[in-house]
């Protein structure tokens, strides 16, 4: 019979392994899909009805722009880690220990660079210049307000004394919303894991880049079908 002092202490459950941050593009998602559903639609149409050559140029036409579409697209990502960024472009994998990276810069498009000097975009990440002028313009609107003080909101939510004032019949909907686009949000995300996990020991290492031979490699192939039929005529 065991006594407790003769029981072994139970290890402790292991620490739970932090989930990826994924970043995509809704819009791409929703237009690579779209796009999808119209090439597959008039190829398989042109496949299964067309006479002649017609059968064969659809085939390779699909061959070729099917993996295109899907690329720039379903395909690009941002996966952002406790120790690494990944970044899935079209046609390349980008891996980089936070360690590795020197800057996250926004600009016309948003980019990581790093230490080397090697720069990558973040294409499913992408810049809207529209939103930042909306969120600018919120932002600015909301900046007046708060200087005016209570006395004057009157008319853009209140009375002064809390009433319903002019914000009850639909005045403010010109001036709510985000005062930051969506993608500048995601970039301050990555530029907080930058600085807090950018000395990390787990967080060192050395950058790969891996290249999409599975979306290239079938674009070639129907780029090259699509050639010679062309040219057999």
């Amino acid at each position: 019979m065991t006594t407790p002092d003769d029981q072994s202490p139970t290890p402790p459950p292991p620490a739970p392994v932090a989930k990826d941050r994924v970043y995509r593009s809704p819009m791409g998602l929703a237009g690579g899909v779209l796009l999808l559903v119209i090439v597959c639609w008039l190829g398989f149409d042109a496949l299964f009805k067309g006479e002649g050559r017609t059968p064969w140029l659809a085939l390779a036409g699909m061959i070729l722009v099917v993996p295109l579409v899907a690329a720039f697209t379903l395909r690009p990502a941002v996966f952002a880690g406790p120790d690494r960024l990944r970044v899935r472009n079209p046609f390349r994998v980008v891996t980089l220990p936070w360690g590795e990276v020197a800057a996250l810069r926004s600009g016309f498009s948003n980019e990581v660079v790093a230490k080397s000097g090697t720069k990558y975009q973040l294409w499913a990440v992408p810049v809207s210049l529209r939103a930042r002028k909306r969120a600018a313009r919120r932002q600015e609107r909301a900046a007046a307000e708060a200087a005016r003080g209570p006395a004057g909101r009157i008319g853009a939510g209140g009375l002064g004394s809390g009433g319903p004032g002019l914000g009850g019949f639909g005045l403010r909907g010109a001036d709510t919303g985000p005062t930051r686009a969506e993608t500048d949000k995601v970039m301050d995300d990555l530029r907080d894991l930058l600085e807090t996990r950018g000395q990390a020991n787990t967080a060192q290492g050395e950058p790969t880049v891996r290249w999409a031979y599975e979306i290239m490699a079938p674009a070639v192939a129907g780029a090259v079908l699509l050639a010679i039929l062309l040219a057999v005529g």
